[in-house]
């Protein structure tokens, strides 16, 4: 099956958001994946940031789905989401490494279809198979200290290069840098490829698109508290390995060798509380 990826990702991203009583919410996205459990049964996973879903305190979320009415118009339309039990364990799961959860969820049937098929993952080797290195432009989906693209809360599409090198295989640099301003409420958004322009080395046939979700932004990176405009990115093999240990919490996971540390800088939550 062949997407329009950007189209896709759009409605299957979401708002996350916990409200804390003090007239703030805490912000985040998500976006949804068709995953089939391992015996094939249709199932939709939401993969966020680890982070986002532990800043929430409380036991249910708020995940913003979009309702398209007859007239053609949407309407925007958060639901609970349940993320702890009574006794307020997590009932998410996250990679052991990196800062991915992912849970799955009962979602509304047009949401349920909208989920991206989880071959849309790259995988180790896909950064490698098509060439992707520094420079190459990739696109963002989020909600920047909360705000939506419009009142029916579809996604903030944005864009980037890759800012980093080398990129791959995520087993050794399990992040990498992408070049493109990170505010609050954009942690646990996709971030993928949707190279219509030209084709690619290792393209699968002359003529078809590449496109692919790279990883998920995770963080921002700042240098001595001054933002310098650059997000960091999860590679999508450890969203495979969270989805995979969701239905098995003994699945392999890689043992990364990580060298994607940043030279004189550290890396901050690009999620925090916003305005209600």
């Amino acid at each position: 099956m062949v997407l329009d990826l950007s189209t896709e990702l759009i409605q299957a991203t979401v708002q996350l958001e916990q409200p804390l009583g003090n007239g703030t919410r805490t912000v985040g996205t998500g976006f949804l994946i068709s995953a089939p459990t391992p015996d094939g049964h249709p199932r939709t996973v939401l993969v966020t940031a680890n982070h986002v879903l532990e800043k929430m305190p409380g036991k249910e979320a708020r995940i913003g789905y979009r309702i398209a009415n007859p007239d053609g118009s949407w309407s925007y339309s958060p639901q609970p989401l349940r993320i702890r039990d009574a006794a307020g364990h997590e009932l998410w799961t996250h990679h052991p490494s990196r800062d991915v959860a992912a849970i799955a969820i009962t979602a509304p049937a047009a949401f349920a279809k909208a989920a991206i098929p989880e071959g849309y993952l790259a995988a180790n080797d896909t950064f490698s198979k098509y060439s992707v290195g520094a420079g190459d432009e990739m696109m963002a989906l989020g909600f920047p200290r909360g705000l939506a693209a419009n009142p029916a809360g579809f996604p903030i599409l944005r864009s980037g290069r890759v800012a980093s090198f080398p990129v791959a295989p995520a087993r050794i640099f399990p992040t990498f840098l992408l070049d493109f301003a990170v505010f609050p409420g954009n942690s646990g958004g996709p971030v993928f490829m949707s190279d219509q322009s030209h084709r690619r080395i290792g393209a699968p046939k002359d003529g078809e698109d590449v496109e692919f979700i790279a990883g998920l932004l995770t963080q921002e990176v700042e240098l001595n508290s001054e933002r310098l405009e650059i997000g960091i990115v999860t590679h999508a093999e450890y969203i495979r390995e969270t989805i995979a240990l969701v239905s098995d919490p003994a699945a392999p996971v890689m043992n990364a060798q990580s060298q994607s540390g940043i030279s004189g800088a550290k890396a901050a939550s690009a999620e925090e509380a916003a305005a209600e």
